[in-house]
């Protein structure tokens, strides 16, 4: 009786997108950890960066699609 879901239980069909973006994380974690890996400060840049890469990747693309 308790491995049965209850009434309220959710299921999500379409949620595979979140691995692609977990491995893009790390890629440009590693790619801007190479660059800026001098100083505290230089390291905590890198990581917002790597944090924030989706929309900026998403603002430069719209601007170049001139929408």
């Amino acid at each position: 009786m308790a491995d049965e879901p209850s009434k309220n239980t959710k299921y999500v069909n379409r949620g595979g997108a979140g691995g692609f973006w977990f491995l893009g994380f790390i890629g440009t974690l590693v790619y801007y950890l190479h660059f800026h890996s001098g100083t505290f400060v230089l390291v905590v840049i890198a990581i917002f960066k790597a944090v924030f890469w989706p929309a900026f990747l998403a603002y430069y693309l719209l601007q170049n699609m001139n929408i």
